[in-house]
């Protein structure tokens, strides 16, 4: 009996010491293993690339022989991706959704495939091509790589990218805001990248360009003009999304207000809202109006979406009228006095401004007997003094008149002219350009958008300003010079367009702000 009580608890002390050991060990592993290398979590991947056709047929993730440099805030060293990721790929409302499913890789990455270059296209003073990886780290950071592909051994400090034939890869990463933090982002600096699923519409499939910006119809061959999409250098801006587009303007009013070239903005709007509808029946002009230079307002109606997008002429914003000196009656510019038809304006939810292209010596008669404040015609009165009246009238109607609980204001800046050789009336001219510049360093920021932000400050009602300048600055290569005439028409003066844009062309990426601004109001997190 004592032998057996002595064996039975050897054996005890032998099970208790195993099962203390054992336990250690696996709480030791499991905070190893937490703390280590945990799986990842599924991620999702947002190109800004539309996947259509062959264009992202083979999507890739980074392999092992592809060098990682760190990211230059927070020091992050980026582990090599498991090549054994499972990847899938789906298109939804022209958007490419790529989720990522990884078990071992602390940050995942995605890269667009090399599109080749067409054998009909010159890759001549092409210097690189960048290629984006977004990665959605959290709420508050977008890990942004990039893929320079490096044409040439010249300077890669060109404002343009481009497709290369044999590209070598030179990749660096860095971490971006998202472009939810629009205080930290200037969108106006960037620049323009080659993008062959663009344009975002074809000119074929919209009904709503008029002749003058309507170039393909008129004859121009080459399309690359179409092809291009800014990017901000500090973060990403969305795609333009006609659904998420109609869905914000439900039930409102979108109206555009000033010259031809808010005229340019407007028709790219319709064109782009349109391919989102399946029945176009169901848009139409409320009036039965066809969009031509000789009318000036419209206002087409989105039944679906029980929703407008206008148009109203207002070369100045302020009154044009007729006052009498001595025995005759001249044409004046009432620059204390808003638009007669600002009371189509009021009740708008959406109201997108300009003026600026009529603000010449040409079109207001060198400001002699031409601007009228009060019984007073000014016998001359120098054109930036006059725009300055007349903007501080405008900005006091829209602090007296619009309620900021229910309309939303915008100001787009002065586009830019490209007429070589003389002024649009004398020989100017921009037929010959094919892509845009890749310098701009000669261009000064223009007097009228410095006095736009001056008055604009002073207002009592927000006012966002979409700012267009400096991007627009490099398109020479998007007007329509030659072709803003059908070829049958001819030309009788000679004189070339080289103040409105092509359409599809840069005006989309002016709506594309425009949409920005309107997601990050609506609360919206946008694609990046």
């Amino acid at each position: 009996m004592e032998r057996q009580k002595s064996f039975s608890f050897k054996s005890t002390r032998l099970f208790v010491f195993s099962f203390t050991v054992g336990s250690s060990l696996l709480v030791c592993f499991f905070f190893f293993y937490s703390f280590t290398d945990p799986p990842l979590a599924t991620r999702e991947i947002f190109p800004r690339i539309s996947a259509r056709g062959s264009e992202l047929q083979n999507i890739t993730s980074f392999a092992s022989k592809i060098p990682v440099r760190e990211v230059k805030n927070g020091g992050l060293a980026l582990p090599r991706v498991n090549e054994s990721a499972n990847l899938e790929r789906s298109n939804q409302s022209g958007v490419s959704n790529i989720k990522v499913n990884a078990t071992d890789a602390e940050i995942l990455a995605l890269v667009r495939t090399h599109e080749e270059v067409s054998a009909n296209r010159s890759t001549e003073g092409v210097d690189s091509v960048v290629r984006e990886v977004t990665v959605k780290r959290n709420k508050s950071e977008v890990l942004i790589g990039k893929i320079e592909e490096n044409m040439s051994n010249e300077a890669q400090s060109s404002n343009l990218t481009t497709k290369p034939s044999n590209p070598s890869a030179n990749i660096s990463w860095e971490f971006k805001k998202p472009v939810a933090d629009r205080s930290r982002c200037d969108l106006s600096k960037g620049r323009w990248v080659f993008y062959e699923s663009y344009p975002l519409y074809s000119s074929s499939s919209c009904p709503f360009i008029d002749e003058g910006f309507s170039c393909q119809t008129n004859g121009r061959l080459n399309r690359d003009y179409m092809k291009w999409s800014w990017h901000p250098q500090d973060c990403n801006i969305p795609r333009f999304n006609p659904v998420k587009m109609l869905e914000l303007i439900r039930g409102k009013r979108l109206v555009f207000v000033g010259d031809s070239l808010n005229r340019n903005q407007w028709e790219s709007m319709l064109c782009l809202l349109i391919g989102a509808v399946k029945d176009p029946s169901r848009v139409y002009e409320a009036h039965g109006r066809k969009i031509t230079k000789t009318r000036g307002n419209y206002n087409f109606k989105f039944v679906d979406y029980k929703c407008s997008v206008e148009f109203y002429v207002s070369h100045y914003l302020v009154h044009e009228g007729k006052a009498r000196i001595g025995k005759k009656k001249v044409q004046t510019l009432r620059i204390d006095t808003i638009d007669k038809g600002s009371s189509k304006w009021r009740s708008a939810d959406i109201l997108v401004f300009n003026t600026a292209h009529w603000w010449s010596h040409y079109k207001t008669k060198a400001g002699v007997n031409y601007y009228q404040e009060g019984d007073l015609v000014h016998h001359h009165l120098d054109v930036s003094i006059a725009f300055k009246r007349a903007l501080t009238t405008w900005a006091s109607w829209v602090d007296q008149h619009i309620n900021p609980r229910k309309t939303r204001v915008f100001f787009r800046n002065s586009s830019p002219s490209h007429f070589s050789g003389g002024q649009w009336n004398a020989g100017g001219h921009c037929g010959e350009a094919t892509r845009p510049l890749n310098d701009t360093s000669h261009w000064s920021y223009p007097e009228k958008n410095i006095v736009e932000e001056e008055v604009i400050e002073k207002m009592k009602i927000p006012v966002t300003i979409l700012n267009v300048t400096g991007l627009s600055e490099f398109r020479i290569d998007g007007h329509p010079s030659l072709y803003g005439r059908k070829p049958e028409r001819g030309s009788s003066t000679g004189i070339q367009d080289c103040s409105h844009w092509c359409l599809p062309g840069v005006p989309d990426t002016w709506n594309e702000l425009l949409y920005f601004h309107l997601l990050i109001q609506g609360k919206t997190t946008p694609i990046v």
